[in-house]
């Protein structure tokens, strides 16, 4: 069955994509307002009565909206969260009781996964950054699978391994180190963003996906999304290039897509494309640039 994969916005501003799969659609974060998001979800032909489920990867609010969270209590959509997760929430709010009540915050774990209503399997996959547990996420159906992983600060080979043999992969490749270093910010903040549990620099991001690619099956990779550019101290075509060198230093073809904050997209699909749908009921510093 086919699988899709949209970026509704990535950066600092507010992050939402969707997988959507076997009459299944799942929000992953919901950094924007359903105001916001409307449009976007417009543009790609999906509306609130096509989400499913949401999964959130971390607290911090550029990943996560309070007037969505009212919205999502309204519907009555399940939330896929960590434990921790819940802290930064007003645990006051109507929207938090209303959730609670309804049984509708799911805890997860990094490393057990979770069953998307019978149609697909999420996995979440722990990352290094700061603040409560960030978890990336490996969604995976009959013959496809999506690799999601934003907001981290280094990688590992077992992340790699994590990610290996995936249609789409969707990455953050954040920042140009000699850009963040030259753009007179508060120290701090340039410390944090290059530390190890900050985000991804360009050079960062192309060698997991060098090492992304020396694990997985030849050819098996069809896309490389990029992911939360910072509008400060990156540009798309610097992302690129670096991703660019890796694909051909390793004779590798597939296309790029660099998403940027103010515009939607990419909207990818894997496999054919007819689909039958079934809705499913169901009962400071800046953070990230």
């Amino acid at each position: 069955m086919p699988a899709r994969f949209h970026v509704l916005a990535s950066g600092s501003s507010g992050n939402a994509c969707v997988v959507e799969a076997d009459g299944v659609g799942v929000l992953i974060d919901f950094g924007l307002s359903p105001r916001a998001l409307a449009p976007r979800m417009k543009q790609c032909r999906l509306t609130w009565n096509r989400i499913d489920a949401v999964v959130l990867t971390h607290d911090h609010t550029d990943h996560w909206n309070a007037t969505t969270l009212s919205h999502l209590a309204t519907l009555r959509l399940p939330i896929y969260c960590h434990a921790e997760h819940k802290k930064a929430f007003n645990a006051q709010s109507r929207a938090f009781a209303a959730l609670d009540a309804a049984g509708l915050f799911r805890h997860y774990e990094p490393g057990e996964s979770i069953d998307m209503l019978g149609r697909f399997r999420c996995e979440p996959i722990e990352l290094s950054h700061d603040g409560a547990m960030t978890c990336g996420f490996r969604f995976e159906g009959n013959g496809w699978a999506i690799g999601y992983a934003a907001d981290l600060g280094c990688w590992t080979s077992k992340l790699a391994r994590q990610l290996a043999d995936v249609d789409v992969l969707a990455l953050e490749f954040n920042h140009d180190v000699p850009m963040q270093l030259s753009s007179g910010r508060h120290p701090l903040l340039i410390r944090r963003v290059l530390g190890d549990q900050g985000h991804l620099s360009n050079e960062q991001a192309a060698g997991l996906l060098a090492e992304v690619l020396r694990a997985s099956v030849i050819g098996r990779m069809k896309h490389l999304v990029q992911l939360h550019l910072s509008r400060e101290c990156n540009d798309p075509q610097l992302a690129k290039s670096a991703a660019q060198a890796v694909l051909d230093r390793l004779g590798v073809a597939l296309p790029i897509y660099t998403a940027v904050q103010g515009r939607i997209g990419p909207s990818l699909t894997i496999g054919k494309t007819t689909e039958t749908r079934r809705r499913v009921m169901q009962p400071h510093l800046p953070f990230d640039d």
